[in-house]
């Protein structure tokens, strides 16, 4: 799969993903409250998992949900002009 994570969208993803891991670890721990029974538990695992993957796909720059639905906001190393002319073969002594 070929990257498609980049500029604000990997910001925004290395934000949020560690608050929603350390949040749901906070859930789990008892020092933040959610919800009351099952539903605290379920969402705290949710926000575990969201973080995670969130972490996981800022890191690689590679991310599945993107893919399904055509988003692609990684840009990839920029073609300077001397790069362009040495493709061509300019710039080189005859």
């Amino acid at each position: 799969m070929k990257k498609n994570v980049g500029g604000y969208d990997r910001i925004a993803r290395f934000v949020v993903g560690p608050i929603l891991l350390v949040g749901g670890a906070a859930a789990f721990a008892g020092a933040l409250t959610l919800a009351t029974g099952a539903v605290g538990a379920i969402l705290a695992a949710v926000a575990l998992v969201a973080g995670a993957v969130l972490i996981a796909t800022a890191i690689t720059q590679k991310c599945p949900l993107n893919r399904a639905l055509g988003v692609d906001t990684y840009r990839g190393p920029a073609a300077t002009d001397d790069s362009i002319d040495d493709e061509r073969g300019a710039g080189r002594p005859s």
